[in-house]
C-alpha cells in the first residue's frame, strides 16, 4: 500500500513504505490461503444446508402419508342443505344417515307490558332474573327507575345469569324485551318483582303461566329413527366425528365418504418434493465441462449415499396382497430419464377404488414407503444425524479459520512493529554517519587550505 515518506532523520530512507511493502509481501500467501479456505468452507456449509433443507422439505411434503391422515380425510354430502349442513373430521366413519329435524333449538324472548315511554318511571322494589340456579337481583329505587335505567342495569350487571335487555317502542308504548343469551330449554328464565310500590310487576314473567314471545326449547331430531335432542342447533355429539348444523325443520340425508382426493394430493406433494430434492442434488454434484464449473458437493460420498437410498426406497417393490399395488409405480409414480418422477393419478384412483386398504398399507402402513423414508430422513437430519454433524463441523471450521486469521493479524502487527523499530534505528544511524562525514570533510578542507 502506497504511503508518504516519513522523515525520521536526515537520511533518504522511507521507513513507512519499506515496512508496508515487506509486510504485504510476507502476508500475501497466508492471506490467500486463509481466504481460499474460508470461501471453500462457506460454499460447503451452504451446499450441505441446501441439501439438508431439500430433505426436510421432502419429509414435510409427505407428512399426510407418513401419519396416514391422507386416508382418514372425510368429506360430507348433504341431501338438502336448507335443512342442515354437516362437516366431518378424521374420526368419522363412512356411512349414510337420514336425519329428520322436528324442532330447532331456540332462546327464550319475552316482552313486558307497555310503559308510557322509555324514560317514564316504572316503579320501585327488587327485580330478580333467574336461569336455573343462577340469578341476579336489582334494587330499583325512587330514582333511576325508568325503563332505560332498568335496561342498562340488567346489561351491566356483573352477576347477570345470561340475559340481554333492549327496548322496543310501539303504538301502546315502550316494552322491555329480554332475551336469553343461549338456546335450549335449560336456559329459560323467569322475572319476579317484589317489594317497593309494585310498579315493577309490569316487567315480571312466569314461564309456567305466561306466554313468551319465543319459547326456550331444545332441538329435536331423529337419526335413522333414533330420537335425539340438543340444547343448540350445532350438534357435535350425535354422530361420531360429524358436526351437524340444523337450519330448519325437515328431513335430509348426510353421507360421509373417504376423500380420495386427499390421497392424490399427498402423493402429488411427494412427487413434487422429490423432484425438487433431485434438482438440488444434481446442482450440487454436477460437473459442467463447457463452463468448467464444479458442484460444491461433487464426489461427496455421504451425499451420494443418501440420494441412492432415497431413490431406492421410492422405487422399491413389495409382494402383492389381495391384488393390491406392489410399488409406487403401480400407483402411477414412475421415474423419468432425468431421474425425476412423473405421476399418473388415474392409476392411484383405480387402486383406491378396488384396494383401498392395500394402497394405504403400501404408502402409510407400519412398513409403508412414507414411514420408512421419514425414519431415514430423521436419522440423517436429527441432532445426532450425519448431516447435522457435518454442519456442526463446518461451523467449527469457520470459527477455526477466523481464529487463525485473528492470530495471523496479530503476528503481522508484531512483525510491523519490529520492522519499523529496525528501520528507524537504521535511519538514525545513517543520519549520524552523514553528520560525521560532513564534519570530517570540513576538517580535511581546513587542513588543505592551511597548507597552501
Amino acid at each position: 500500500m502506497a504511503s508518504n515518506p516519513i522523515t525520521l532523520g536526515s537520511s533518504s530512507i522511507d521507513v513507512a513504505s519499506i515496512v508496508s511493502n515487506l509486510v504485504a509481501n510476507k502476508r500475501a500467501a497466508k492471506d490467500k490461503q486463509l481466504s481460499d479456505a474460508s470461501t471453500a468452507n462457506t460454499t460447503q456449509f451452504s451446499a450441505v444446508g441446501n441439501f439438508t433443507s431439500s430433505l426436510t422439505s421432502l419429509q414435510s411434503a409427505m407428512k399426510a402419508l407418513t401419519n396416514g391422515s391422507a386416508f382418514t380425510t372425510q368429506k360430507t354430502s348433504v341431501g338438502d342443505n336448507t335443512i342442515l349442513t354437516a362437516s366431518a373430521d378424521d374420526s368419522a366413519v363412512p356411512g349414510t344417515f337420514n336425519i329428520v329435524v322436528g324442532k330447532l333449538a331456540a332462546a327464550q324472548k319475552t316482552s313486558s307490558t307497555a310503559i308510557s315511554s322509555s324514560t317514564a318511571a316504572v316503579g320501585t322494589g327488587t327485580l330478580t332474573i333467574a336461569i336455573g340456579d343462577k340469578s341476579m337481583s336489582l334494587d330499583i329505587g325512587s330514582t333511576g327507575n325508568s325503563l332505560q335505567d332498568i335496561r342498562d342495569k340488567i346489561n351491566k350487571a356483573s352477576d347477570n345469569p345470561g340475559v340481554t335487555a333492549s327496548i322496543v317502542t310501539g303504538k301502546a308504548g315502550a316494552h322491555l324485551v329480554l332475551s336469553s343469551v343461549s338456546t335450549g330449554a335449560a336456559n329459560a328464565f323467569s322475572v319476579t318483582a317484589s317489594g317497593g310500590d309494585g310498579g315493577l310487576s309490569k316487567l315480571a314473567f312466569d314461564p309456567t303461566t305466561d306466554t313468551p314471545t319465543t319459547k326456550a326449547q331444545d332441538a329435536e331430531f331423529t337419526i335413522d329413527g333414533t330420537e335425539a335432542t340438543s340444547a343448540t342447533n350445532t350438534v357435535a355429539d350425535a354422530i361420531d366425528g360429524v358436526t351437524l348444523s340444523l337450519v330448519k325443520e325437515g328431513s335430509s340425508s348426510v353421507s360421509i365418504t373417504t376423500d380420495t382426493s386427499a390421497v392424490t394430493t399427498a402423493v402429488q406433494n411427494l412427487v413434487t418434493a422429490y423432484n425438487s430434492f433431485v434438482s438440488t442434488y444434481q446442482t450440487l454434484t454436477k460437473y459442467d465441462s463447457t463452463n468448467n464449473q464444479v458442484g460444491a458437493l461433487i464426489g461427496d460420498a455421504t451425499v451420494m449415499s443418501i440420494k441412492s437410498q432415497v431413490s431406492s426406497l421410492i422405487g422399491s417393490h413389495v409382494p402383492a396382497a389381495n391384488g393390491g399395488p406392489t410399488s409406487l409405480s403401480s400407483l402411477g409414480v414412475s421415474f423419468q430419464v432425468d431421474g425425476t418422477l412423473a405421476f399418473d393419478s388415474s392409476k392411484l384412483t383405480k387402486f383406491m377404488a378396488s384396494n383401498p386398504k392395500e394402497t394405504q398399507s403400501l404408502l402409510s402402513g407400519d412398513n409403508g414407503i412414507a414411514p420408512k423414508l421419514d425414519k431415514l430422513i430423521t436419522s440423517w437430519t436429527s441432532s445426532s444425524g450425519i448431516l447435522t454433524q457435518r454442519t456442526n463441523n463446518l461451523n467449527q471450521k469457520t470459527k477455526d479459520i477466523a481464529q487463525q486469521q485473528s492470530d495471523y493479524d496479530q503476528q503481522m502487527q508484531d512483525y510491523t512493529k519490529r520492522l519499523t523499530t529496525q528501520y528507524t534505528a537504521l535511519d538514525t544511524m545513517m543520519t549520524k554517519l552523514s553528520s560525521t562525514s560532513s564534519y570530517l570533510q570540513q576538517q580535511f578542507d581546513a587542513l588543505n587550505n592551511s597548507n597552501k
